[in-house]
């Protein structure tokens, strides 16, 4: 999870990205940094994705990862949990990337005034620039939907 300042308060983000083509599968956004968050945007990525039996799903290890809500919810899902012990974040690198990335290219600069402005500019971010357009180096210089579309 990320944080965004607003003038009206911090705005929390949870997103969670797919290893393979770097699209962003499933977000939420709230006013409260809760484990509904995390099940929010991992419900919506499951919905978005159908993914097969044995899914796993890399965190860190923050509490609303490792609570019982979001457990049970990957155990009903079939998914697997995986977390780097402490001190270790390899699990979860990627993850703290697209945030750096996030940050650099449109929150540092913004100044929202209001949560609302945020949750529309990050929306647009994610579904209109990130994953149909930003090119990845680790993707061969395409966006996460071209490099989807051009290898399943």
């Amino acid at each position: 999870m990320t944080y965004i300042p607003t003038k009206e308060g911090t705005l929390y983000l949870s997103v969670f990205l797919d290893i393979y083509s770097r699209k962003i599968v499933g977000w939420a956004m709230g006013r409260h940094m809760r484990d509904q968050l995390v099940t929010d945007a991992f419900k919506q990525a499951y919905q978005r994705e159908c993914p097969k039996e044995g899914l796993i799903v890399h965190t860190d290890q923050g509490s609303q990862y490792t609570g019982s809500r979001f457990q049970e919810l990957l155990r009903q899902k079939k998914c697997q949990s995986s977390m780097s012990r402490k001190g270790n974040p390899y699990d979860n690198a990627l993850m703290e990337s697209f945030y750096k990335t996030l940050k650099r290219e449109l929150i540092n600069d913004a100044h929202f005034t209001t949560i609302e402005q945020a949750q529309l500019e990050i929306f647009k971010y994610i579904e209109t620039y990130y994953n149909p357009k930003r090119l990845h180096s680790a993707l061969g210089y395409q966006s996460p939907l071209e490099f989807e579309r051009r290898n399943h």
